[in-house]
């Protein structure tokens, strides 16, 4: 009997390093410094320099990533900041926890990643910032962003959740502009045992201000500069992230090896309509996700598709299946259906696929011949 395909299989990538993350916790255990403690200060020198600058400052999530790096680059109530609909909710909370406005902006159909022109359109004397969605593990492109952001004079705050060490025009993730936010949620490419975040900046001012308001606003103990909050990375989470981090380099290159034979494979379906997201990075691309598009040229819908996965006992994901401006808990924002068709059209077509670095040759063949035998019946 076949055995099920998961969409995440952490277990089998941990496995080969269990000593050694046993070991990182029992040090900590040791030492006993579970705040702001020794793995802290490495895991953030550390991750500073695989992403080409002088900061990396330590938060409790992603979201915190947003919200404090925004605010600590300025970012406050009244001003606005663009970013794009297409996006896990996360990225619209992290501006309205930084206390700014945020604007909402429409994506290309074959990447996902945020359109500029559309961005050009909700700027307005108000907006103080753009926050580009490295989406899937591609970046947005450096060169357009800096253009962007000078001619509207704009601070970049780059959303790298899911780019960690993504790569294009010469620029890691993290590097374009100001600041940008980091996740370490478990399923991230580099993911810890529970949340964590990081902001990274070459702006000493910045990195300085979020270190004092994610513990308190104090920037020594009891003495309270900021108005801040306690959103601090957790010693052991770092000191997990210290293990998992040399072997992110290696685990990306699997990923982008495993979305070429997808790509390979699903050539052939590009004329019934089931279409990879387009790579614009080559290699620079870590495929956090590998995302298709089911298209109205499919004979079979999108959510068929996904249930019948399901029954082949093929986890399959979807992100997003709403759009940012369609969430219920945000219509106070103004939006309306039809105002971003391209993040309609893919919230009703994507389907992500497994991916993971462990996964096998075996296991990709028989995903695509699952969904070329379900499309052609």
């Amino acid at each position: 009997m076949l055995k099920n395909i998961p969409f995440v299989d952490l277990k089998l990538q941990h496995q080969p390093l269990e000593s050694e993350l046993e070991n990182s916790i029992k040090e900590v255990l040791e030492r006993g410094d579970f705040i702001l403690g020794q793995a802290v200060g490495e895991f953030e020198s550390s991750f500073a320099q695989i992403c080409g600058v002088q900061n990396a400052i330590g938060v409790a999530c992603g979201t915190d990533a947003i919200a404090l790096g925004l605010q600590a680059c300025g970012i406050t109530v009244g001003d606005e900041v663009i970013l794009p609909a297409n996006t896990f909710i996360a990225t619209l909370i992290g501006v309205l926890h930084s206390g700014a406005t945020p604007v909402l902006a429409d994506c290309h159909l074959e990447t996902g990643l945020i359109d500029l022109e559309t961005a050009q359109k909700a700027v307005t004397p108000k907006t103080k910032a753009i926050l580009p969605v490295h989406l899937y593990g591609q970046m947005v492109a450096p060169s357009k962003l800096q253009d962007f952001a000078q001619t509207n004079n704009l601070i970049i705050f780059e959303d790298a959740a899911q780019a960690h060490f993504a790569q294009t025009e010469g620029y890691w993730a993290g590097s374009i502009g100001t600041a940008a936010g980091f996740s370490f949620y478990p399923s991230k490419n580099l993911g810890c045992f529970g949340d964590g975040g990081m902001v990274v900046t070459n702006d000493p001012k910045v990195a300085s201000k979020i270190r004092t308001i994610r513990n308190y606003g104090a920037p020594s103990k009891y003495v309270h500069e900021e108005l801040g909050t306690n959103s601090r990375l957790d010693t052991l989470q770092a000191a997990i992230l210290n293990v998992k981090l040399p072997y992110l380099k290696a685990w990306n290159s699997d990923r982008n090896q495993a979305a070429q034979k997808y790509n390979t494979l699903l050539s052939p379906m590009k004329e019934k309509g089931i279409i990879p997201m387009h790579n614009l990075s080559g290699t620079g691309h870590i495929y956090h996700l590998y995302v298709i598009r089911v298209t109205e040229k499919s004979p079979i819908e999108r959510d068929t598709l996904k249930e019948k996965l399901g029954v082949a006992g093929i986890s399959v994901g979807i992100h997003y299946p709403i759009p940012c401006h369609l969430q219920p808990a945000y219509q106070s924002l103004g939006y309306k259906q039809g105002d971003f068709p391209h993040s309609e059209t893919l919230a009703r077509q994507i389907l992500s696929l497994p991916m993971y670095p462990v996964i096998s040759e075996e296991q990709i063949n028989r995903v695509v011949e699952t969904i070329i035998q379900i499309v052609d019946n």
